[in-house]
């Protein structure tokens, strides 16, 4: 198809949206590795992971056989409400490069959570509801996360409470708020709430908090009231497998067009975006349909898969958790203050880590005030102002283009556009007042962190 017959937006039609999640561990050879009970060593069992998740959750966790699941009707309801998302031709962009280049980006940002995270919000909500609980508890780090629980929960006539990372809690009042509108309790972590809390702030006085604080927070208080479970927004096999509606609805509407990528470009915080999007493709090439180049970019500010090990490690701070095989920079790990949006995770998903290692993503970092440069340029010529999580993505997807100018080459790039900025308003104030700096760990700070990981043969 010419370039003068693709629209600006590609859109499914409603019966085109998927029916099914697609389970991409189905198709890898090399299977992540399982969580491990951090008493036993051992790996966890449906009936040990129980207390802490809803049943059916704890099902699509350990599930790495069946490559489709289908979505309950009464979510796929509520994803009509937002879903099919966009396909969009970044005709602007390109002319403005001056790029052969043809670039496509998939806007999950329609909708009133303003983020992928709904995708898997509602759907963690529907089980929670479907087990008869009264409410669920999460943590939340930009609190794009935290905003789509608290829609999903308020559907769904669910009780929630979210920890919220205490330097987001403070920089992003109106994130805070719609949470709040929407029925949730929102605490700043780490609190003086719960006995892990408590301790966080007496070995680290002053801490503005991480998302490995909050989780731990988070899974506290659901183990200790009855008729509440803990969810999880990013990380997680199942959180993985509810955002492949992106990469499943991104491979169907390049399809339409007669499309192929050949560069896939994704923020990597956790893995939910970057998973979802690419689930489908790396499924292609682990069956070996087609090959692609599939870039995860991370901050600079938290590099886990740049700078981190391949290592067992608690998935939280106050490490009552499970253990996780990823690439991790050490359950201790804190980001600096000044590091704004998301992405500040310090592991990554087993899923992805696999996936990395075995050489079907790369991966770059990049530092904070490039990734606002480009989400500005991006602002002023494609008209969407976009959350710094996704400005990463942004950030090398033009570095792509600029290239493709160089070598003359026509490729296809393809990236996830997560989410809108409009809550992130301190952060982008901070860059244009030249308040912002690249604040990098050093090595030694980054071995200090991974010596204490636990010990695992």
């Amino acid at each position: 198809m010419s370039n003068e017959k693709i629209p600006y937006k590609i859109y499914l039609e409603e019966n085109e949206m998927p029916k099914e999640w697609y389970n991409v561990r189905a198709d890898m050879k090399n299977k992540p590795a399982p969580l491990l009970n951090p008493g036993t060593l051992q790996p966890m069992t449906a009936e040990e992971l129980a207390p802490v998740f809803c049943d059916e959750l704890v099902k699509q966790e350990l599930d790495d056989t069946t490559p489709y699941i289908a979505i309950p009707e009464e979510i796929r309801n509520f994803y009509k409400m937002y879903r099919p998302s966009p396909l969009v031709r970044a005709y602007c962009l390109e002319k403005k490069l001056g790029t052969p280049a043809k670039i496509y980006y998939k806007f999950e940002g329609n909708n009133t959570s303003g983020s992928h995270k709904l995708n898997s919000a509602i759907a963690q909500a529907y089980y929670a509801k479907k087990q008869g609980l009264k409410g669920v508890t999460t943590e939340t780090g930009a609190g794009q996360w935290g905003t789509a629980l608290s829609m999903a929960c308020s559907y769904f006539d669910l009780d929630c409470k979210v920890y919220m990372v205490k330097v987001s809690y403070e920089q992003k009042p109106f994130r805070r708020e719609v949470m709040r509108t929407y029925g949730a309790s929102v605490t700043p972590s780490p609190s003086t709430e719960t006995e892990i809390g408590k301790k966080i702030l007496a070995d680290h006085p002053g801490t503005t908090g991480s998302l490995g604080c909050a989780i731990s927070e988070a899974v506290e208080v659901a183990t200790k009231t009855e008729g509440y479970r803990y969810v999880l927004g990013s990380v997680l096999n199942q959180v993985l497998l509810h955002q492949s509606v992106i990469g499943l609805e991104t491979k169907a509407a390049l399809d339409k067009i007669g499309e192929k990528a050949d560069i896939i470009i994704g923020c990597a915080g956790g893995g939910s975006n970057l998973g979802g999007l690419i689930s489908p493709f790396v499924g292609q090439m682990l069956r070996g349909e087609a090959d692609y180049r599939i870039i995860a970019v991370e901050p600079a500010s938290c590099p886990s898969f740049t700078r981190g090990k391949y290592a067992y490690d608690f998935c939280d701070t106050g490490m009552v958790c499970p253990l996780a095989k990823m690439y991790t920079l050490g359950s201790g790990f804190i980001p600096a203050p000044n590091h704004a949006g998301g992405l500040r995770y310090h592991g990554m998903s087993s899923t992805l880590s696999q996936l990395y290692d075995d050489g079907f993503i790369e991966a770059t970092s990049v530092k904070q005030t490039e990734v606002f440069e480009a989400a500005e340029y991006f602002a002023r010529v494609e008209g969407i102002l976009p959350a710094p999580e996704s400005s990463h993505a942004i950030k090398v997807a033009i570095d792509e283009a600029k290239k493709c100018i160089e070598t003359g080459e026509e490729k296809t790039i393809v990236f996830g556009l997560t989410g809108t900025g409009y809550f992130d308003m301190f952060a982008y104030e901070k860059f244009h007042d030249g308040k912002m700096d690249d604040y990098i760990p050093t090595d030694a700070e980054i071995a200090e962190s991974l010596s204490k990981l636990p010990k695992v043969d």
